[in-house]
């Protein structure tokens, strides 16, 4: 406006809030910019929700919208104009219908944005209280695609909802210091779903050679809509990973894998090397968050576990993975046997493979034929494994034990073995291909079956929670939320794993 024009505007401006609508009286008298009774809409707009006495709650008991909120229609498109080019010079505003939203974020910060459709969509569910479902049935679209706008506006802060009910309950620790949140509340829940047994494998630690009869194609999709309810009831985001045995020997795997990608689930895959064409088929549809094949150790090892041939039809299809943009992940089963080309395997993995990482073996099944390495040889793997994955970022760390070398060195705790110390029966359950649940899939650990009864009703029963309360033994322990042991390796030592800990635990006091 010029320091001379806008001094007259508010010296005859009595009250700063009717600054737009004297804007435009001005207009043409004082020759000023069309659009700036829009920018003082919405400069007055960004006042008013950061100066408004309306707390953004942190906990709330229902999807809603932020409370201070605000949608403001324009007549100028403002919102590309208020950001800065690298040059740090605005852009001109050009003329043109455009919704804004105004709204202030749980961190007490005033934020604006175009409204997109999305935007628009999911305010008019949440304000009107439209199921996602019915809105997907009426616009004929998957009711991920209406999940993925509410989950959008959920993330910029437009969207409030309650938080995860996926959470450990805190008097199982005895620590005196509680743990932080983050380790007791898991905002995803996972399936590790075995849809078939069917194998083009015959390793010799297979945990499971039983042929069950797989679900039907209309029974896989009623868990899959089961698995949406579920995580809709306890505020969480869904994930399925497929396996097997090899799930792409499932009759209709593409079709199942599009069924999931259509409830918008995050999905992942746990299988043999696969053909490019049936890669791209799943790319079409959607890109896995990983691909993880298995390998025992180097190429003569491995080919003793897993077949003749097997190491390099891995070692050619891990770059096919990443040509084709699929995280590429390598897991090992740890034995006596090859405990000492693990370091090595990784080694030979770099630049291939994405991640590598490894388990215990579980001695059931074909693995009740191996050995596992004895404790003291074990603890000074994980300190040489610990060394080594400083110089090689492949390395990744599952195993909850690595959290007891990290305390003694007093650095920071790892997350465990799925991200809250076992999460069996917590975040994640195993389902097999008949429909049996497990809290874990390297053991034997029933807890329902997802085809008589709802997965709440598996979740919430009291066979899960025995699981997920863990060993007794373990509750007083300093690092219990990023530990627990691994119930499978107790249960191969023929343990009460509700009441003896981990026979590899080398914890000296529990509670320091």
């Amino acid at each position: 406006m010029g320091e001379c024009a806008w001094q007259k505007l508010a010296a005859s401006c009595e009250d700063a809030l009717l600054l737009p609508e004297r804007l435009a009286q001005k207009l043409h008298t004082e020759k000023l910019p069309a659009y700036l009774p829009d920018l003082a809409r919405l400069e007055r707009a960004c006042w008013r929700v950061k100066s408004r006495i309306i707390a953004v709650p942190e906990n709330v008991q229902q999807l809603m919208l932020n409370p201070s909120l605000e949608l403001l229609h324009l007549s100028w498109k403002l919102s590309s104009a208020l950001k800065l080019k690298a040059d740090s010079s605005p852009a001109k505003p050009q003329a043109g219908e455009e919704w804004v939203l105004i709204w202030r974020n749980p961190q007490d910060e005033v934020q604006h944005k175009q409204a997109t459709q999305d935007d628009l969509l999911a305010i008019k569910l949440v304000a009107e209280g439209i199921d996602v479902k019915d809105a997907a049935r009426a616009n004929q679209v998957p009711v991920g695609v209406i999940d993925k706008a509410v989950y959008q506006a959920l993330q910029k802060g437009i969207l409030l909802s309650p938080a995860t009910r996926i959470r450990r309950d805190p008097r199982t620790y005895k620590a005196e210091k509680p743990p932080a949140d983050k380790f007791l509340a898991a905002p995803v829940f996972a399936i590790q779903w075995h849809i078939t047994n069917a194998c083009d494998l015959a390793c010799k630690h297979c945990y499971d050679r039983s042929q069950p009869s797989p679900l039907q194609f209309d029974a896989a999709l009623k868990v899959l809509d089961d698995l949406y309810d579920f995580c809709k009831t306890r505020s969480v985001r869904g994930q399925v990973t497929f396996t097997g045995g090899n799930p792409f020997l499932y009759p209709r795997f593409s079709e199942l894998y599009r069924a999931a990608a259509d409830y918008g689930f995050s999905l992942s895959i746990l299988g043999n090397p696969t053909p490019r064409k049936q890669l791209e088929a799943l790319l079409s549809i959607q890109n896995p968050r990983f691909f993880q094949v298995s390998l025992e150790g180097l190429g003569e090892h491995n080919d003793e576990i897993r077949g003749a041939g097997h190491y390099e039809r891995v070692m050619n299809f891990l770059p096919l993975l990443k040509e084709l943009g699929i995280f590429a992940s390598v897991m090992l089963t740890l034995t006596k046997d090859n405990i000492d080309q693990v370091l090595p395997l990784a080694d030979e993995l770099q630049g291939v493979a994405d991640s590598f990482t490894f388990n215990r073996l579980s001695q059931v099944g074909e693995g009740a034929g191996l050995e596992l390495p004895d404790k003291a040889a074990y603890t000074a793997f994980l300190a040489a494994y610990t060394k080594a994955a400083r110089q090689n970022p492949l390395l990744y760390y599952k195993d909850n034990l690595f959290n007891i070398l990290r305390h003694q060195m007093n650095e920071p705790l790892l997350s465990g073995c799925t991200g809250y110390g076992c999460g069996a029966a917590f975040n994640f359950i195993a389902i097999l291909p008949d429909g049996k649940a497990h809290a874990c899939r390297k053991f034997p650990s029933p807890i329902g079956n997802v085809i008589s009864q709802k997965i709440a009703e598996v979740y919430d029963s009291a066979a899960a929670n025995k699981y997920r309360t863990g060993c007794n033994a373990c509750r007083g322990c300093v690092i219990r939320h990023v530990c627990g042991g691994c119930m499978a390796i107790a249960h191969s030592f023929r343990q009460d794993i509700f009441t003896e800990k981990d026979p590899y635990c080398f914890m000296n006091n529990l509670s320091q």
